[in-house]
């Protein structure tokens, strides 16, 4: 069985793209680019904008209609207070699990006395 990465990108993306949206007023098309040059390589925007909306709703980001110098007016976002201390907790979170997985999966010795025995037997 291969491992599901969509699982894990999923519970990671609003974080990931409100860090995007706090470093600069960004819209949507700029903010995919940004994920995919990090690695994202599968997002489409059929995933970015339904974050968007959710992230909106919830307060995090708002966002405008400005002039774009390529063509029709575009909805721009920028995070608000709010999805800065959401960020925030974000950020704390996942550098905590972060650290948990990295310290599993490099430390051979992380599995509990016994259970090596009890798997091998049972």
């Amino acid at each position: 069985m291969i491992f599901d990465r969509s699982q894990l990108m999923r519970g990671t993306l609003e974080g990931c793209i409100l860090k995007i949206i706090s470093e600069k007023t960004t819209y949507g098309y700029e903010i995919m680019m940004s994920l995919k040059n990090k690695g994202f390589e599968e997002i489409s925007e059929g995933t970015i904008y339904p974050l968007l909306m959710r992230l909106e709703k919830q307060g995090s980001i708002s966002s405008e209609l400005l002039s774009s110098p390529l063509g029709p007016k575009r909805k721009y976002y920028t995070v608000t207070a709010e999805g800065r201390d959401y960020l925030q907790s974000f950020e704390s979170s996942w550098r905590k699990i972060a650290d948990a997985v990295s310290d599993i999966l490099e430390d051979a010795s992380a599995v509990l006395p016994g259970c090596r025995e009890e798997n091998a037997n049972g």
